[in-house]
């Protein structure tokens, strides 16, 4: 799915990209959106491939590391899907392999650019809510049945809803306040017959804010995504990017109209500004995950500093190991 609905659109959208060969172990189902690719049946036909500059490790997540290490290795750069690693231990020796072989090593935190975040942003960086307080985000989805026949719903390293939807909204959250000095967190399986975490509720404490990450697969009925509450005023969030729906449909960054919300989606804000009291509606900013790929241009090929480093990918598995240290001993964790 990661390819098919993320990575090939994304390097196809931004036009400098030529996507050479693809792993598939039995099948050839990316021929149907790029007919000119070469299917190959093992990833060493890929790293021992001159031609082949960047390589993207979207596989499971217990083969992140082994794949990622295998392809800095081969001299190659390259992008991992989230999360990141298993351990920031992990995380850690990947970083150092990267700087030997001085090799671009990113993870893809594509939700950095969706449109709410990006409007979250602008709210917080302008203190338009005064000194923020309190920060809830959720990321919520409705699957009351345990999926057949998928790595995510099998025990295993890296499995489960923390390392899945909780590496986005860490990320998120360490973009907008840095690394938190404790992690509180309650990890549970909500759904019958499920085997991993499919529900979390995490506090991270920052020096006079209160940050609140929520997921759980059992919401019918999904509230605000964002709930944001300072001294003078309170902003609210509802609905999910649109950027994903667009790329299952065959759409493409550039089209009219990319990453826009509609209006019923616009975030309320309640606030005061100097003398005045505003109440309303906040345009939601487009969101642009092709800017992701762009940077891995521009960073490969022209020494820009890179969006998403692998050490700000490597303190997010650093709190996910926190937040399951929590939630097993029921203490805070410090960091």
């Amino acid at each position: 799915m990661s390819g098919k609905v993320f990575h090939g659109p994304l390097l196809k959208a931004d036009g400098r990209f030529r996507i050479r060969k693809v792993f598939e172990r039995t099948t050839q189902k990316s021929k149907a959106d790029y007919p000119e690719v070469e299917v190959v049946r093992s990833f060493d036909e890929i790293l021992n491939d001159p031609a082949i500059e960047l390589v993207i490790v979207n596989t499971p997540n217990a083969l992140h590391v082994p794949m990622t290490r295998q392809a800095l290795e081969s001299g190659k750069h390259v992008v991992v899907e989230k999360p990141f690693t298993v351990t920031a231990d992990e995380a850690r020796q990947l970083i150092e392999l990267a700087r030997q072989k001085d090799r671009v090593l990113s993870v893809f935190q594509n939700r950095r650019w969706d449109g709410d975040f990006l409007t979250v942003q602008e709210v917080v960086k302008q203190q338009l809510l005064g000194k923020l307080v309190e920060y809830e985000a959720h990321y919520d989805r409705y699957r009351n049945f345990v999926e057949t026949n998928t790595w995510k719903e099998e025990t295993g390293p890296g499995s489960g809803i923390l390392y899945n939807l909780g590496s986005h909204m860490i990320d998120q959250t360490m973009v907008l306040f840095g690394v938190p000095k404790s992690v509180t967190a309650d990890l549970s399986t909500q759904r019958p017959g499920g085997d991993i975490d499919d529900s979390y509720h995490i506090v991270l404490q920052y020096d006079g804010l209160r940050v609140i990450l929520k997921s759980s697969y059992l919401v019918r009925e999904p509230g605000p995504r964002y709930t944001l509450h300072g001294t003078e005023g309170s902003f609210l969030k509802r609905g999910l990017d649109p950027q994903e729906d667009a790329l299952k449909a065959g759409r493409l960054p550039g089209e009219s109209g990319w990453g826009s919300e509609p209006e019923a989606w616009w975030g309320l804000l309640n606030t005061q500004v100097g003398e005045l009291h505003f109440t309303g509606k906040v345009e939601t900013r487009a969101g642009a995950y092709q800017h992701f790929y762009g940077n891995i241009y521009a960073t490969v090929r022209e020494g820009a500093p890179l969006a998403v480093k692998p050490e700000e990918a490597m303190q997010v598995i650093r709190v996910i190991e926190a937040a399951m240290e929590s939630s097993r001993t029921g203490q805070t964790v410090k960091l």
